[in-house]
C-alpha cells in the first residue's frame, strides 16, 4: 500500500496541492481587482469608491459575490439552454486553465512544458468561443452583435499579438516561458530593446480582453450591455470574473515577455532578498494599474478606429518587427541561453 501510494497517488496530489496554491490566490485576486478598479478610478475622479462594506469598503467584492449567488437566474425562453449555460463556464475555466504553465517563480509552474508561448496564445485564441456562443445562444439580436464584434476584434489583435510573441522568441531562443524570463536575467529584460513591440502588446492585450477603449462588444450606448445582456445571477459573475481573470493572465504574460517574470529590478542587495512570486506580483499589479488607468481616461473608440489600428497600423508594424529583429538576430549571433 505504501508503494502504490508513492507512485500513484502522490504524483496525482502534489499537481491538485500546486493547482490549489496557484488558483485559490488568482480567485481572491480577481475578486479583489474589482475593489482595487472602483477605489482607483474613484481616486483619479475625485470621488471615495467603496468604503461602506467593510473597513475602508474592503467586504465589497464580498458582498457583490453574495448578491449574485442568490439571484435568481433567468434563462429566456427562445434560448438555447445548454449552450447559454455552457458559455459563461468556458470563458471562465479557460481564463484559469492559462495559468497551468505560468511560471511564478523560479521552479514554481504546474507544467514546465516546452510549447508553453503556444499553450498561452491556444487557450487564448479559444477564449473567443465564450463570448460567440454567449451572443448566439441568448436568442438576442443585441447580444449576437455584440458577440460578432467581439469576434472580429480578438481575432484582428491576436494576428499583431502573435507576431510580437515571434519578436520575444526570436531573441530569446525557446519557447518555454521559464527559459524567456532566464533569457533576460542573462541580458536586459526584452522591455527595454523591443519597447515599440512592448506597447503594442500592451495595446493589443486591451483588445483581446475587451477593455476600454476597446470594449466594442460590451459598448452600452449602442448595444445595452452586448453579448451578456440576456444574463442574470452566477452567470453574469462568470462573464465579469472571467474578464478580470482574462486581465491578470494578460498583466502574467506581459511581466514573462517583457518585464522579467520573477526577477528582481535590481540583482543586488535588499532588492535580491524579496522571494521571486512577490516581484511577479508586484508587476502584475503595475501591469492592471495601468488597465485601470486607461480605462479612467480614454474614451472608446469607434469600431472602424479600433478595426484600423489592428489591421492598418499594428499589423505592418509586427510583421516588420518581426523581420528586422530576425535579422538582427542572425547578424549579431545573439543567443541569450548560450544552445
Amino acid at each position: 500500500m505504501t508503494e502504490f501510494w508513492w507512485v500513484y497517488l502522490w504524483p496525482v496530489l502534489w499537481i491538485v496541492i500546486k493547482i490549489l496554491f496557484l488558483v485559490v490566490p488568482l480567485l481572491i485576486g480577481v475578486a479583489y481587482l474589482t475593489y482595487a478598479e472602483r477605489k482607483v478610478i474613484g481616486a483619479m475622479h475625485l470621488r471615495r469608491g467603496p468604503n461602506v462594506v467593510g473597513p475602508y469598503g474592503l467586504l465589497q467584492p464580498i458582498a457583490d459575490g453574495m448578491k449574485l449567488f442568490f439571484k435568481e437566474t433567468i434563462i429566456p425562453t427562445g434560448a438555447n439552454k445548454a449552450v447559454f449555460l455552457l458559455a459563461p463556464m468556458l470563458t471562465f475555466s479557460l481564463a484559469l486553465i492559462a495559468w497551468a504553465v505560468i511560471p511564478v517563480g523560479n521552479g514554481l509552474v504546474i507544467a514546465n512544458i516546452n510549447v508553453g508561448v503556444l499553450y498561452l496564445f491556444a487557450i487564448s485564441s479559444l477564449g473567443v468561443y465564450g463570448v460567440l456562443m454567449a451572443g448566439w445562444s441568448s436568442n438576442s439580436k443585441y447580444a449576437f452583435l455584440g458577440g460578432l464584434r467581439s469576434a472580429a476584434q480578438m481575432v484582428s489583435y491576436e494576428v499583431s499579438m502573435g507576431f510580437i510573441i515571434i519578436t520575444v522568441l526570436l531573441v530569446a531562443g525557446s519557447l518555454n516561458l521559464s527559459d524567456i524570463v532566464r533569457a533576460q536575467q542573462e541580458t536586459i529584460w526584452f522591455v527595454v530593446p523591443l519597447f515599440p513591440m512592448a506597447i503594442i502588446f500592451f495595446i493589443s492585450t486591451l483588445a483581446e480582453t475587451n477593455r476600454h477603449p476597446f470594449d466594442m462588444p460590451e459598448a452600452e450606448a449602442e448595444l445595452v450591455s452586448g453579448y451578456n445582456v440576456e444574463y442574470s445571477a452566477m452567470t453574469f459573475a462568470l462573464f465579469f470574473l472571467g474578464e478580470y481573470a482574462n486581465m491578470i493572465l494578460m498583466a502574467g504574460m506581459t511581466t514573462i515577455l517583457f518585464l522579467g517574470g520573477w526577477l528582481p529590478i535590481l540583482d543586488v542587495a535588499p532588492f535580491n532578498w524579496i522571494p521571486g512570486p512577490i516581484w511577479f506580483a508586484l508587476k502584475m499589479a503595475f501591469v492592471l494599474f495601468i488597465f485601470i488607468w486607461v480605462r479612467a481616461t480614454f474614451p472608446r473608440y469607434r469600431y472602424d478606429q479600433l478595426m484600423r489600428l489592428g489591421w492598418k497600423v499594428f499589423l505592418p508594424i509586427s510583421l516588420a518587427a518581426v523581420v528586422i529583429v530576425g535579422g538582427i538576430v542572425v547578424a549579431f549571433d545573439i543567443n541569450p541561453l548560450g544552445r
